[in-house]
């Protein structure tokens, strides 16, 4: 889906805990070269390649991959998508994600207890085959080395310019990318879309959910016209920056009182 000029929505739709689920990786582009965000599930490389020929680019011509953080959904597709690719490409990513991407830590969100649990996780009528690839991946995530690391202020010269916003809290290293050109944010998981409507991330996802929230004050930094949440995809309207403020408003408001 175009969002905007040099800016492409893929989908990336993998089965999840039985049931299909569609995630946004965002791919930043021009005439010359292309950046992509985020990678999606693993196991769907076709999804990616076929998303990036639509936005009438090509994968070969990626620059560079921004991941915005370590969980499975947005890492997934990095290691095949650099071994499908004819030369090297730059990975980027925050230091405090560094690890997990590179696998040299588990997951923070794979805990003892997830793993001694994921069968009461998955829903019975699951079939055994699907249970254990799913434990199977959980215990040994995809990873890809990092070669550069990036962080909040950074500015990325690339397709029309894009600037790193510090956003942790889903997790530590968390960051969410502004395209300049086009005014559009990439909020990775920091925000998502439901119904339509912007609304703040699944507190019981964040590492630090009260850290999620501040980091979204950061936002009204940038004037937004447009914005791509990895889950749930486009969203737009009148006053974006103004839904963003709602957003947290709310939250302080709820925190305040529940405080009392």
């Amino acid at each position: 889906m175009r969002i905007a000029e040099g800016i492409y929505q893929l989908s990336v739709t993998a089965m999840a805990m039985g049931q299909p689920s569609t995630v946004h990786p965002v791919l930043i582009y021009d005439e010359k070269e292309a950046v992509l965000v985020d990678t999606g599930y693993p196991g769907r490389l076709t999804d990616l390649i076929e998303g990036i020929a639509s936005a009438g680019s090509d994968a070969q011509q990626l620059r560079a991959v921004i991941i915005t953080h370590q969980d499975i959904d947005h890492i997934g597709g990095l290691p095949d998508l650099l071994a499908h690719l004819a030369r090297p490409v730059d990975v980027l990513a925050h230091e405090l994600e560094k690890p997990y991407i590179e696998g040299e830590r588990r997951l923070i969100k794979i805990t003892d207890e997830v793993l001694a649990n994921v069968d009461a996780m998955i829903p019975p009528e699951v079939p055994e085959q699907w249970r254990k690839a799913f434990k199977a991946m959980l215990e040994h995530p995809p990873s890809a080395p990092v070669d550069r690391l990036i962080k909040g202020g950074d500015r990325i010269p690339l397709c029309g310019g894009i600037i790193v916003i510090d956003t942790p809290g889903h997790t530590p290293g968390h960051i969410s990318l502004y395209h300049e050109a086009s005014r559009t944010l990439i909020a990775g998981d920091a925000l998502v879309v439901e119904n339509g409507e912007l609304s703040a991330s699944d507190p019981q996802l964040a590492s630090d959910y009260g850290q999620a929230m501040l980091s979204l004050e950061q936002l009204a930094a940038y004037p937004i016209s447009h914005v791509v949440c990895h889950h749930g995809g486009y969203y737009t309207s009148d006053d974006v920056n103004g839904r963003i403020a709602a957003i947290c408003a709310a939250y302080q408001a709820a925190h305040a009182k529940s405080s009392q």
